[in-house]
Formats: structure tokens, C-alpha cells, sequence
């Protein structure tokens, strides 16, 4: 290939970044603060008070239940 080692030197500097990255992340505690957002996210998601909302906010829901057995 006639750009072999252009593509390893940018693959090199992308690892590093990458890696770079994610130290920081761990060593700021990001990642455990991104952990617990994720879960309390997805324990409300999953809520009857969510499930609640999502029907409140979806007026055609029924509507396009009733189209797609029709058709």
C-alpha cells in the first residue's frame, strides 16, 4: 500500500488520544457520575410515572394502533 505509514502514524495518534481520554475520565471521576446518570435514567424509564407520561404525550397512539390492524 502506498500510504501504509500514514495510516499507522494516524491510527497510533488516535489510540493515544483515545486512551488518553479515558484516563482522564477515570481519574476525574466522569465515568462513575455518567454510571449513575445511566441508571437512574433507565430505573425512570422504566417507571409507571414515565410509562404514564409517554402515553400522555403520544394522542395518536391508539389512532395508529387501529391503522396498522386495518391495513
Amino acid at each position: 500500500m502506498k500510504f501504509l505509514d500514514w495510516y499507522l502514524k494516524i491510527a497510533v495518534v488516535s489510540a493515544m488520544i483515545g486512551g488518553s481520554m479515558e484516563l482522564f475520565m477515570i481519574k476525574t471521576g466522569f465515568e462513575d457520575k455518567v454510571t449513575v446518570l445511566e441508571t437512574e435514567k433507565r430505573a425512570w424509564e422504566s417507571s409507571p410515572e414515565a410509562k404514564a407520561v409517554r402515553d400522555a404525550l403520544n394522542p395518536w397512539r391508539h389512532h395508529d394502533a387501529e391503522a396498522g390492524k386495518s391495513s
